[in-house]
């Protein structure tokens, strides 16, 4: 009975497939908009504007502190009644972008705080424009210390992509809720779905487990 099951699961790969590139799709996406916007959260949390820095601040503690599957709710269900109507692709993809920022902007912050101040002192001493010590001095080495973290929000980042599948979003989590209608064994389908997304992150944990020891410790 259970090889019969499996076999009736592997059948439907191409579904699995699908959900597995959707998945990617939506995270390598997400992912490319939250680093452009997280590093801009990050350059003005740790920036001289106190009163910037502590809007941001705000909003990003708003968004860490609050479920994911709500602000998903909010993007899809909510804006419609705005006037802004969004496929469920666009709509994972603003939620994810906006989560990863948020998180990303912290570590960035954190990066940049942990260059020494000296630095920039004697950068600033040599006639560099603040602008010239953030692009040339300080981003460089916090770039270096926080990749690895980077890493690590990108494997966090596909295992909340699983989320979308509550607004119909074709991704592996929503594929095996397809395919468990069909073949009605929860735990042999999202067995399989765990181990697709096992074999997605765990290059990446490698990856980011090797830049550490041979780096920096993340921030976390």
């Amino acid at each position: 009975m259970f090889w019969l099951q499996l076999n009736r699961v592997i059948g439907y790969w191409p579904v699995l497939l699908k959900g597995i590139g959707m998945t990617l799709a939506l995270s390598a996406l997400s992912l490319l908009i939250g680093v452009v916007i997280g590093f801009a959260f990050g350059i003005l949390r740790a920036g001289p504007n106190k009163a910037l820095s502590r809007v941001v601040g705000l909003y990003v503690d708003f968004f860490r502190g609050t479920p994911f599957l709500v602000q998903v709710f909010i993007v899809f269900f909510i804006l419609p009644e705005i006037g802004i109507e969004l496929s469920a692709f666009t709509a994972g993809v603003v939620a994810l972008s906006n989560a990863a920022a948020c998180f990303i902007g912290e570590i960035v912050a954190a990066g940049i705080q942990s260059v020494p101040t000296g630095q920039t002192e004697a950068a600033a001493a040599s006639g560099f424009t603040r602008a010239q010590q953030m692009r040339l001095i300080v981003l460089p080495q916090a770039i270096r210390v926080v990749t690895p973290s980077l890493v690590g929000q990108f494997v966090l980042l596909i295992k909340d992509s699983s989320v979308v599948s509550a607004i119909g979003l074709l991704d592996l989590t929503r594929s095996g809720w397809m395919i468990v209608q069909s073949v009605p064994n929860g735990l042999l389908v999202f067995g399989i779905v765990g181990i697709g997304y096992f074999a997605i992150c765990y290059p990446l944990i490698w990856l980011s487990r090797r830049m550490e020891r041979h780096g920096q410790a993340p921030i976390l």
